[in-house]
């Protein structure tokens, strides 16, 4: 275990979108240091084949599966968090979310819709839910967002996905400096092009066009993203409020 400021042994958090992809490995770096955390995804049984694994390891994981475009359902997927949080929140991640791909003129608006209600609404009311917990804390808590390098840039195809993570840092940004003298930390994790799920519909030109631009020479992993997780977890980031941080390995600055 990591002592000092860096330890976040023992705290409650939650997860969503965590069955697979960047998710998961956010939550797996936090089981690995020590805390206890709810992963919640859309997809049930791949969420209970990946709580059971981690369960095997003797892991505080546990799941709720759940449909986090519907409003409605997202008040119960909060509630079963909280019963096996036992009140308690530390740390949220509020990181589904998905992408669609199709030029502007031929996007489907139902798609337009489930990008945004997943990628955005869903945000913030998990975040409006946790700060009504952490407030009452006399610990405070942690939410990191989740943007992307569409955070900066236009992409190609993914005009909802690029609205939505735009609004993850901005709304980042206004909630943290609300929060920021209330004992909340609330900063925004950019990931870069990482070799997920969520990408394997790009084509292998792009994918070749992208990892040229990358100094680091490889795309990232699920992996590359546990460090600043924890770091933002704990109490090492206590004055670090409303960052929107790159994780790219150089890709933004080239």
């Amino acid at each position: 275990m990591v002592s000092g400021k860096f330890d976040v042994t023992g705290k409650h958090c939650i997860v969503t979108g965590g069955a697979q992809g960047l998710s998961r490995g956010m939550a797996e770096g936090l089981l690995e240091a020590g805390c206890k955390v709810v992963i919640v995804d859309v997809q049930k049984d791949k969420l209970a084949s990946v709580v059971a694994d981690y369960q095997s390891k003797g892991y505080e994981a546990f799941g709720v599966a759940g449909n986090l475009a519907d409003r409605a359902d997202i008040d119960r997927i909060f509630d079963e968090c909280m019963e096996i949080l036992e009140g308690r929140l530390d740390v949220l991640i509020p990181a589904a979310g998905v992408q669609r791909r199709h030029l502007p003129e031929e996007f489907p608006m139902e798609e337009w819709d489930l990008v945004i209600n997943i990628n955005l609404n869903h945000v913030f009311i998990m975040i409006q839910k946790a700060l009504k917990v952490m407030l009452q804390q006399p610990t405070g808590g942690k939410i990191i967002n989740i943007g992307s390098m569409v955070t900066w840039f236009g992409g190609t195809t993914v005009p909802a996905y690029t609205a939505t993570k735009g609004a993850v840092s901005q709304l980042t940004k206004s909630l943290a400096v609300d929060c920021a003298g209330r004992n909340i930390n609330i900063n925004c994790i950019c990931p870069g092009y990482m070799d997920t799920e969520m990408c394997a519909n790009m084509t292998q030109e792009r994918k070749a066009e992208c990892t040229l631009r990358i100094p680091a020479g490889r795309w990232g992993t699920p992996e590359d993203l546990k460090g600043p997780v924890l770091f933002l977890a704990s109490s090492a980031s206590d004055y670090l409020n409303g960052a929107t941080i790159p994780v790219d390995g150089g890709y933004l600055v080239k």
